[in-house]
């Protein structure tokens, strides 16, 4: 008898030096570091997760945007946080399944010293072409490209991000020799196709859509897997004989590496959940962002295969960064 109190008092105290987040979490603000500066795509998906976050558990959040170097400044700070659920990080595909095989050397490993929680949505990308160009579909573009190659250039939107790889794939599926124009983003690189500097790019639809609705822009193909609701007169890469040309750019959370799963997955539940609440859904319709309803091991994988897919591209390209 006297053995079996001391072990029910052993158990007792066990039990009470268990965890904090084991009993309850959050108990405190939970700070968000975002990859880009405010305004983007990456920040707005991040506020609304953390707006959605703080309505189901009553914890305030704040986001912390850390623009520069690609995103690794941000993901750095993440990854070198307490692995205790409170300080997260916000990120797109470049950060963490581009960065790793871009740049020669970084002060953490994207791949293994951060965990994915979940995604909050993606973004498609369309190959756009200046509107006077003759050129009504893919193939039309791609056989005009061929007969003026002195003529036709392609604008790429940063050096080693998702748009400026998908136009090289494309050019080399393609069997096409362009000059390469770089910009700094997205919306100089546009804008130059618009003003018919350049001949085209590959853009998400969300700031283009007016753009193409009055034909300043023309879309010819989509890197889907089917066409989007938004634009169901543009055809898929695969419809156009490009098979399993798909390239989107996901927003997603992470934390940092030996994070208790039972924080995780508390996260992940956050970040699937978000897509149910109206006001949420409202707002990813107004910017043309696509769910993405993943679970944890779900989301893990597209990482994984992301990262083998851009680790080829990558390479094939021959960009490296310091």
């Amino acid at each position: 008898m006297k053995m079996l109190r001391l072990l029910a008092v052993a158990a007792t105290a066990a039990l009470g030096a268990a965890p904090a987040w084991a009993q309850s979490y959050p108990t405190k603000p939970i700070k968000i570091i975002v990859s880009t500066s405010a305004g983007g795509a990456t920040d707005i998906m991040a506020r609304i997760l953390g707006h959605h976050i703080t309505q189901r558990t009553g914890q305030p959040h704040v986001v912390d945007n850390r623009a520069g170097a690609s995103g690794n400044l941000a993901m750095d700070a993440v990854a070198k946080a307490a692995p205790d659920g409170y300080t997260l990080g916000f990120a797109n595909t470049g950060n963490i399944t581009i960065n790793p095989y871009l740049f020669k050397s970084l002060t953490y490993d994207p791949l293994s010293d951060l965990v994915p929680i979940g995604p909050v949505g993606t973004v498609p990308l369309f190959l756009v072409i200046n509107g006077k160009l003759p050129a009504k579909t893919l193939a039309e573009f791609i056989a005009y490209a061929k007969a003026n190659p002195d003529k036709v250039s392609y604008a790429g939107a940063g050096v080693g991000t998702t748009p400026d790889l998908t136009g090289g794939e494309f050019a080399r599926r393609a069997g096409l020799k362009l000059v390469v124009v770089p910009f700094r983003g997205t919306a100089p690189a546009t804008a130059a196709v618009i003003g018919g500097d350049v001949q085209f790019t590959f853009v998400s639809m969300g700031p283009n859509f007016e753009f193409v609705r009055n034909g300043t822009l023309r879309a010819l193909a989509a890197a889907t897997p089917a066409r989007r609701p938004y634009a169901p007169d543009v055809p898929t890469f695969a419809e156009e004989g490009f098979p399993a040309f798909e390239m989107s750019t996901w927003f997603a959370l992470f934390a940092p590496r030996g994070t208790p799963k039972a924080i995780v997955e508390q996260l992940n539940g956050y970040t699937r959940d978000v897509q149910a609440d109206p006001e949420a859904k409202k707002r990813f319709e107004a910017t043309f962002i696509d769910p993405l309803v993943l679970t944890q091991g779900e989301f893990a994988a597209v990482v994984k295969a992301d990262a083998v897919k851009y680790e080829q591209i990558v390479r094939e390209a021959g960009i490296k960064l310091e």
